[in-house]
């Protein structure tokens, strides 16, 4: 680390730095704070989908009893095509989204198939597509806690090292300053005192 220099150039680049930190502490903080709220938001999200899959899932078990029938095999009938996820940029922070999804339904006969295939499917498609949201929520929450903990540490270095450093310094430097101008005063005084001693002493050799 370099050694502080005390002089008036020293002073005016820390007093520049702390303005600098100063400035930017604020936008750090705020930055925080919408992650926290985006944090809350994501983690009450995720409560829900879990609470709503689970309700669904035993909904769909109860009114179709029949899906335990192996007669009726329905096992690979829906089967994920595609998913299109996409970002949001929050703060700097990229999180998932789910845009889209796509399944594909085993072709059956209408006719050979019991009325409750149709209601099953589509109980299976939901239940899917619930799932992926659920997955796509634990992630956000993940990216949000490790976004949240990187701006902690950059506040903590703003608020607890750079700032007080700055303030140190800046507190050193103007210490110095005012020493060295006392002692110019009174290396001055000293000066001005020898030299009308002097001319006192050349003033009575005169006599």
């Amino acid at each position: 680390m370099a050694k502080l220099a005390l002089n008036k150039s020293s002073l005016a680049r820390e007093s520049a730095h702390l303005s600098e930190y100063k400035r930017f502490l604020p936008s750090l903080e705020l930055k925080r704070l919408q992650i926290m709220a985006e944090r809350a938001k994501a983690k009450e999200t995720s409560l829900r989908l879990d609470a709503e899959y689970e309700r669904r899932f035993d909904e769909i078990a109860k009114s179709l009893p029949m899906l335990a029938n192996e007669q009726v095999p329905v096992e690979g009938i829906v089967t994920l095509k595609s998913v299109e996820r996409g970002e949001q940029n929050l703060s700097g922070t990229r999180l998932p989204t789910l845009d889209n999804i796509e399944v594909d339904v085993k072709p059956y006969s209408l006719l050979a198939r019991p009325h409750w295939v149709d209601p099953a499917v589509n109980g299976l498609k939901e239940l899917l597509r619930l799932h992926l949201e659920r997955e796509v929520a634990r992630e956000r929450i993940e990216k949000l806690i490790d976004a949240e903990a990187v701006i902690s540490r950059r506040v903590n270095l703003f608020e607890k090292v750079l700032i007080p450093q700055a303030q140190k310094n800046i507190k050193k430097i103007r210490m110095a300053l005012a020493d060295a101008e006392r002692d110019a005063v009174v290396r001055a005084k000293i000066s001005k005192r020898k030299t009308a001693a002097r001319s006192a002493v050349k003033g009575m050799a005169e006599l």
